[in-house]
């Protein structure tokens, strides 16, 4: 497919997603959402990708927030609308059944910060910079942020971030637990490359009924354990199960095929 302003590139089951608005610092508008829209229907419906990354051009931002100047002019109603359709876009980045992983180089601020914690995982380098700013123009994060930021690193330092709008380095990412890892920017994509290798190795039905049940954790409207109980037995009744099983016993390296 073609984007207007995303760059795309599939390689070994791997589809880096690069966000590429570099004189704007990668700010998410409203091409960049129906561009993610777009790609997230193409992650989903090509059986040769099998996990994600997304990322940002250049090595200043990931994401440095949303375009500002859509927001001017905006009735009540209006807002509320821009807010939903960014979150609905995020839930299906957070509910897509193939891992996607935030590779952050630089600013992830605002919007990206958001678009970053939709993501299952993230990998900052070690120049990233991470808030919810949105205070500092009377507004508050309309894109889930002020739910996962509360979810990823606890109520106290959530509320703090979001109130102050200060923004946090990589070093205090990762010991808020907000990042997995931290890396040299040069090698950010091979950190995350090297991981989705070996994710990619897996069966993958029980790969996405871990993302499945992981994230029914945080959805009040369902009971996780049997979300846990439905995807183990569906994944009982896979071909891959029987494989993973056999290989197990006959000590050699299953080789499984999505059924």
């Amino acid at each position: 497919m073609a984007y207007q302003t995303l760059l795309t590139n599939l390689e070994n089951g791997i589809f880096t997603v690069t966000i590429n608005r570099p004189e704007k610092l990668n700010a998410l508008n409203k091409e960049v959402f129906k561009d993610l829209e777009k790609v997230l229907q193409e992650i989903t419906e090509n059986p040769e990708i099998k996990s994600v990354i997304i990322t940002g051009s250049g090595n200043k931002a990931f994401v440095a927030g949303a375009d500002i100047t859509e927001f001017a002019g905006l009735s009540i109603e209006e807002g509320k609308n821009l807010a939903r359709n960014g979150q609905n876009i995020f839930f299906k980045i957070e509910q897509c059944s193939k891992p996607i992983v935030a590779c952050i180089n630089g600013f992830a601020l605002g919007g990206g910060c958001e678009l970053a914690m939709a993501c299952h995982f993230r990998i900052a380098a070690e120049n990233a910079k991470f808030g919810q700013p949105e205070v500092n123009l009377g507004l508050i994060p309309g894109y889930g942020g002020t739910q996962r930021l509360t979810q990823l690193i606890g109520k106290g330092r959530a509320i703090e971030l979001l109130i102050t709008g200060q923004m946090i380095n990589a070093t205090t990412a990762l010991q808020y637990g907000l990042v997995n890892y931290i890396v040299p920017q040069e090698e950010l994509m091979s950190k995350a490359i090297g991981i989705l290798d070996t994710i990619n190795t897996k069966a993958p039905i029980a790969v996405s009924a871990c993302i499945s049940a992981a994230n029914a954790a945080w959805d009040e409207t369902i009971n996780g354990y049997e979300i846990e109980i439905a995807q183990f037995g569906k994944c009982i009744g896979t071909n891959d199960m029987k494989e993973g099983t056999s290989a197990f016993l006959e000590k050699r390296k299953p080789v499984f095929k999505g059924h």
